[in-house]
């Protein structure tokens, strides 16, 4: 027998008890050590504190976690710190919100050009964001919100109250209760008032349900048995609406000399106080809408009042994308600068007055985004549309007031001129924050 196959050697049982008592009367303190060690993991995973979710498995502090799972934690919580310390919360947009709970899932890396490329704009000027979420949210409520027109200071066509949709007793949407929170919270910011919750909506619409209306800061809430929501407001809550609106989306600049440009005869050359370029989102909207394709053949495009060629790039890009489509554009500009660096990128320009030049009705498209002052805009339309082949189309980039005030688009015209809504502030980095959308026009001849 060797000795390999001997039993070992056991240890003094009272040394073993001796260890066993000791070790025992320890663990209160190595639990303690446990939960310092997994406490200084967790907070070396953020940023000031700012906790966004366990770093650890499904079994709590008893799961497990990871170099990669801890890195995850302290980028999501460097992010959501600066989202907080800005109070973009309290003053975002709820379209923006919803964008950054979003990003805050899968966030880019944290550097100073990725912050300011996200954030920026929230330092420069937080009420801006304010008056925009505001406008975002009641132009889905009635179109009266959406007119520059309508909601300058002292007008007096505002709604009293907005209908909301979804608030069936058994409805498993939750639109309305949202629809509600946002709009509320968009007058809150703009008064500086705490926000509301998703429990104080719910709150708020079993209350309406039971005793027939609930009262709000600005006004009442009552809920029918149809499923809908009405919203009224009072004199003051009208009022933070009316000059909230009133400030975001001000007026544009007329675009002849003149106060009244309706009046004034004849095609004068407007004066470059109504030039807004069209942002290259926009202009892509523009060219999508319009999808300038067909199987054989150039199609023809006409720009009628290019500026520097905001629309004509986004053409190009068009086709870029499009290599087996042939385009041909031509475009008109009255101003001689803007004209020039359309020119200098290859497009052909003729500097004029595009409403004194002779209709030719060569062209499959127009393509274009007029003035937006008064009615000025309807001109420039009705002179376009006498440059279109028998089948073409126009589609015209127009102010809210087209549609809602003019009576010059009307929403749906089924099979004949049609309308799209474009986002809120779609011009605002050219310098107007009216309203605005895509409508669509046929030649003369298929009137």
């Amino acid at each position: 027998m060797t000795n390999e196959n001997l039993p070992a050697t056991l240890r003094k049982l009272s040394e073993i008890v001796d260890e066993y008592d000791t070790k025992r009367a320890a663990i209160p303190e190595r639990l303690a050590d446990l939960g310092r060690a997994e406490k200084a993991i967790e907070t070396g995973a953020t940023i000031g504190g700012t906790f966004t979710h366990s770093i650890w498995g499904r079994g709590g502090r008893s799961g497990s976690t990871s170099e990669r799972d801890l890195e995850a934690a302290l980028l999501r919580s460097a992010w959501k710190h600066v989202y907080d310390g800005l109070h973009i919360p309290k003053i975002a947009p709820a379209s923006d919100r919803a964008r950054y709970d979003q990003d805050l899932e899968n966030p880019p890396p944290f550097t100073i050009d990725n912050i300011r490329a996200n954030f920026g704009k929230y330092l420069m000027d937080p009420r801006e964001h304010i008056l925009r979420g505001l406008a975002e949210v009641f132009s889905d409520l009635d179109p009266a919100f959406r007119s520059h027109t309508k909601v300058r200071i002292g007008a007096k066509a505002l709604p009293k109250r907005i209908i909301l949709h979804g608030f069936g007793e058994y409805s498993f949407s939750s639109w309305g209760q949202e629809k509600l929170k946002d709009t509320l919270n968009a007058m809150a910011s703009l008064e500086g008032m705490p926000h509301v919750h998703a429990g104080d909506i719910s709150e708020m619409t079993r209350e309406a349900r039971k005793s027939g209306e609930a009262m709000w800061w600005g006004g009442r809430l009552k809920v029918f048995r149809n499923g809908n929501a009405h919203l009224f407001f009072d004199p003051h809550a009208l009022n933070v609406v009316n000059r909230g609106l009133a400030e975001y989306y001000g007026d544009v600049l007329p675009d002849t000399p003149d106060e009244n440009p309706d009046q004034r005869p004849g095609t004068d050359l407007a004066r470059d106080l109504s030039f807004y370029r069209t942002p290259a989102k926009i202009a892509d909207i523009l060219l999508a809408e319009a999808y300038p394709r067909r199987r054989d053949g150039t199609i023809t495009i006409l720009e009628p009042s290019c500026g520097d060629g905001a629309i004509l790039d986004a053409i190009r890009r068009f086709a870029d994308g499009n290599p087996q489509q042939k385009i041909s554009v031509y475009a008109f500009e009255c101003d001689a600068g803007r004209a020039a660096e359309a020119r200098a990128k290859g497009y052909p320009v003729r500097v004029c007055n595009f409403l004194e030049t002779v209709p030719t009705p060569t062209f499959d498209f127009v393509l274009m985004n007029p003035p937006f002052y008064g009615k000025h805009y309807q001109k420039h339309v009705e002179h376009a549309r006498r440059f279109l082949k028998p089948a073409g189309v126009l589609y015209a980039i127009l102010p809210i007031t087209a549609a809602e005030d003019h009576g010059f688009v009307t929403r749906p015209k089924w099979g004949r001129d049609g309308w799209r809504d474009l986002p809120v502030g779609a011009f605002a980095e050219s310098g107007v924050r009216i309203n605005t959308g895509i409508a669509r026009f046929f030649a003369p001849d298929r009137d």
